[in-house]
């Protein structure tokens, strides 16, 4: 039997070719690199609110407030210098024991 209520988990993982972006409460909390397995303290993307996202589709990118999907990269916003990631590959959930070792404890 499944859950039918509302979702009440806040984390989420987008994971894209090279970077996973650990996002709570639609705040970028945590980023790491996948290619050496380590966490970013020092990439823009943190502290950044997920603002939307840009779709990809034949002959350009659309915007939208909607939440990122396969298929669509990330838009942060910050001010006068937005981030924008490359494209989601994978939308997970990341385990207890990931988010309790998140550097800055954002959680």
């Amino acid at each position: 039997m499944s859950y039918e209520g509302s979702e009440r988990r806040v984390h989420r993982v987008f994971v894209t070719r090279n970077t996973e972006y650990h996002v709570r409460a639609e705040v970028c909390v945590a980023v790491r690199d996948r290619g050496v397995d380590r966490w970013r303290d020092d990439h823009p993307a943190v502290g950044r609110r997920l603002a939307g996202a840009l779709k990809h589709v034949e002959g350009g990118i659309i915007p939208t407030l909607e939440h990122p999907q396969i298929g669509h990269s990330v838009y942060f916003r910050r001010g006068e210098r937005d981030l924008v990631t490359s494209v989601v590959e994978r939308i997970e959930r990341p385990a207890r024991d990931v988010v309790a070792a998140y550097p800055h404890r954002i959680h």
